[in-house]
């Protein structure tokens, strides 16, 4: 695409209405509602007791949900190519906030962890949208250094070394899932962006080496990896979180208990309306509400990856990586949580997108729902003034 053509379709993505992709945004509507409804379902009880106000958390969703979608229509109006201009001040911005909330006084330590920063009335989790700023530059990195990406093992390694300053901030908080969200999702990419698949391989050998070995020198780790092995061995301690989400999950049966009927919400199951809230979605609604969630994820992701070759076959590469990094962070971040309820994963502490409940994860996964948005506009414009370019087509 030759800068005229460039030119052409940037004057006229902004003379066109904005074309709203009804896929995406369906499937977006599904979850937050059923994440509305499983929220508010798993955290009466504790919120009426603790708090006294059974619908606390059912407000709050409800908020800051409505504060994501207006963050998703505000981000819209940006074009990508923003985005693309400023990602290496978006990287030493995400990086600077893994940096400043490991300072004691500007990070607040919660359960053992430095992850939030104080913002007014709320604690705002930095990693979430740190993951998100780091990966816009991984994806501008891409395109501007495509043939360096594909030809040397130093084009992958530049990206990669960025990933890795990111990752160690992150296991400084510490926050061995995110770390390997961000890891996995970056190397994704880079990948599909033509890195050498000798090269991409040898290096996820080392990042895995070298995350097997934290897992292993680590007690905190060590102990959470051999719970999760043989979580009934220690059922009122170490497994107690495991054990009961297992039992959740099992009661579930084919149709569930009926929504609202859960017993593990009951002060049994900790963390239930936010990492375990997939927990309580199965014992209410049974392998049919699974398959129907499960569902939604899965075309979700799909059709991230569809706008993602739709930009890149209208020649918008940087959209299309940026695209393409929402739908393998979507996936695998529901992967990971879903693998933790059933126990096929170690206890991460990753929210369930758009579904738990969170007030950072919900606001950030939204906000960069308004980015695909604006991807899939972009693409429609450029496709359509492509046509009017063409010979016999009106201008």
């Amino acid at each position: 695409m030759n800068a005229t053509t460039m030119g052409y379709g940037l004057r006229a993505r902004e003379r066109m209405p904005f074309a709203w992709d009804g896929i995406t945004l369906g499937l977006v509507a599904a979850l937050l509602l059923v994440g509305m409804v499983m929220v508010t379902s798993a955290s009466m009880a504790v919120a009426a007791k603790d708090l006294h106000d059974p619908f606390y958390f059912m407000e709050r969703q409800f908020f800051f949900g409505g504060c994501g979608l207006l963050l998703a229509w505000a981000v819209t109006r940006v074009p990508a190519e923003v985005w693309d201009r400023y990602s290496m001040a978006l990287l030493v911005l995400g990086l600077a906030l893994l940096l400043l909330v490991l300072i004691p006084g500007l990070g607040a330590k919660i359960n053992g962890a430095r992850r939030w920063m104080r913002i007014g009335p709320m604690n705002f989790q930095v990693s979430e949208l740190a993951k998100v700023l780091v990966l816009t530059w991984v994806c501008s990195y891409c395109v501007r250094k495509r043939a360096e990406l594909e030809t040397t093992f130093a084009g992958l390694f530049k990206p990669v070394s960025l990933l890795t300053v990111a990752g160690l901030l992150l296991l400084l908080e510490p926050d061995f899932g995110a770390t390997t969200v961000l890891f996995a999702t970056g190397f994704a990419v880079l990948f599909v962006a033509g890195a050498r698949l000798r090269y991409v391989l040898s290096l996820v050998s080392v990042v895995a080496g070298a995350f097997a070995m934290l897992a292993v020198l680590s007690p905190y780790r060590l102990k959470r990896l051999t719970v999760f092995l043989h979580p009934w061995e220690d059922p009122f301690n170490g497994g107690f979180q495991l054990t009961q989400s297992l039992i959740a999950i099992g009661r579930g049966g084919w149709f569930g208990v009926g929504l609202g009927s859960s017993i593990q919400k009951l002060f049994y199951l900790p963390e239930a309306h936010t990492d375990f809230v997939f927990a309580v979605l199965a014992e209410e609604l049974g392998l049919v509400g699974v398959i129907g969630v499960i569902g939604l994820f899965v075309a979700l992701v799909w059709r991230s990856f569809q706008i993602a070759r739709m930009a890149s076959q209208a020649g918008l590469k940087f959209q299309s990586y940026l695209a393409l990094a929402f739908g393998v962070w979507l996936g695998l971040q529901a992967i990971v949580n879903i693998g933790v309820n059933m126990g096929v994963l170690p206890t991460k502490g990753l929210t369930l997108p758009l579904l738990s409940y969170g007030r950072s994860s919900l606001i950030v996964s939204l906000g960069w729902l308004g980015v695909l948005l604006r991807i899939y506009h972009e693409v429609k414009c450029t496709s359509r003034s492509a046509v009017m370019r063409m010979p016999g087509g009106s201008r």
